[in-house]
């Protein structure tokens, strides 16, 4: 059994850098002669007992840094300095929690559409479900396909939407070590630990935890992150462990920077937002395009309505846009109302069917 599996099954021992180093070349077929491929079973293994629990500090940033250098983007140095997105910001989750409508996306178009540029990640298939990127296919907004692709969108629109090749191919080499298996539910870990695997050197990025059991590793991967990548990150959670801000709903948000951490409460009363519950938040109706455009046109739930916005602001403040709640809330409530929102949107599907 190669050393990761037997550590991280038997719990007894970290896996340091130059282990996952061995693990990978393994899983490439690159390893030394008398270890040239893994063992069958052991990428499965691997996957089950990351997904039972996400393994402790040393552990998980070894993985992180192990990943992180065999990185072949040419945008993902780490510790490079200001990559191809300063001054962009990501907005991701974890996944879980109660289901509701595609929060993170609305909250980016919204975002992009005030002004805040973004390049939202989060689309990654290999071990979990797609989730967005199904949405956005409906909506005739394609992923992007490369650094260039997604600077340039970026460029000509104010946001991008990634696609798989910001992830590390080991995922997709661990899906394909584990078939005919059907690992979705193995790929808890690639989902939790997947805002920090995409290799986006944006300025700032905005991630909702919904189980708080995953709380601790997060804190440390975003750490790590921060001090590797030189970006600022925000954990967000909150009591009803919903996979995003809420704006009815306390948020707790923790700040981590390469210089130090904070944390915070954003507290939607404060901001003159009104109770609520999940209920608005909810898909609604058989078509999901349609719900989410009402969203954007400020004609859906004001719960939806309410979190979206709070959602857009949260991406203004991470990414310095402006340092003020109050105006970047009315901001994004008002491309929401003016239209501004749903422009973009067929801004993007226009742009899409040029270069198709």
């Amino acid at each position: 059994m190669h050393d990761a599996v037997a550590a991280l099954t038997g719990q007894d021992r970290p896996v340091d850098l130059p282990v996952w180093r061995s693990f990978w070349d393994g899983l490439h077929g690159h390893g030394p002669r008398h270890d040239r491929e893994l063992r069958r079973g052991e990428a499965v293994a691997l996957l089950a007992s990351l997904s039972t629990a996400l393994p402790a500090r040393t552990t998980l940033t070894a993985l992180l840094d192990s990943l992180a250098e065999r990185r072949p983007g040419q945008a993902g140095r780490r510790g490079g300095g200001p990559g191809a997105f300063d001054g962009a910001v990501d907005i991701t989750g974890t996944g879980g929690g109660p289901r509701t409508f595609d929060l993170s996306t609305a909250a980016a178009v919204t975002a992009a559409a005030v002004g805040t540029p973004v390049v939202k990640t989060g689309f990654h298939a290999h071990l979990s479900p797609a989730g967005p990127a199904g949405l956005l296919e409906r909506l005739g907004i394609p992923l992007t396909r490369s650094y260039e692709e997604t600077h340039e969108t970026l460029e000509d629109c104010g946001i991008a939407f990634a696609g798989s090749f910001v992830y590390p191919v080991e995922l997709t080499l661990l899906a394909r070590a584990a078939l005919p298996l059907d690992v979705s539910g193995l790929g808890r870990c690639i989902e939790a630990l997947g805002p920090f695997l995409a290799d986006m050197p944006v300025s700032a990025q905005v991630t909702a935890v919904c189980d708080a059991r995953l709380a601790p590793a997060l804190r440390t991967a975003a750490a790590h992150t921060a001090r590797a990548d030189g970006r600022r990150v925000w954990l967000a959670g909150n009591d009803l462990g919903a996979d995003g801000l809420l704006g009815c709903s306390p948020n707790r948000v923790h700040v981590y920077e390469a210089v130090g951490e904070d944390e915070f409460t954003l507290d939607p009363a404060l901001l003159g937002l009104a109770p609520g519950t999940l209920e608005g938040l909810r898909p609604r109706g058989a078509d999901p395009v349609a719900h989410f455009r009402a969203v954007l046109g400020g004609e859906g739930p004001r719960e939806a309505e309410d979190a979206v916005c709070l959602s857009a602001a949260a991406l203004a403040v991470a990414g310095h846009t402006t340092g003020d709640w109050h105006e970047a809330l009315a901001a994004a409530r008002a491309v929401i109302h003016d239209g501004g929102a749903l422009a973009l949107l067929e801004r993007l599907r226009s742009r899409a069917a040029v270069h198709a």
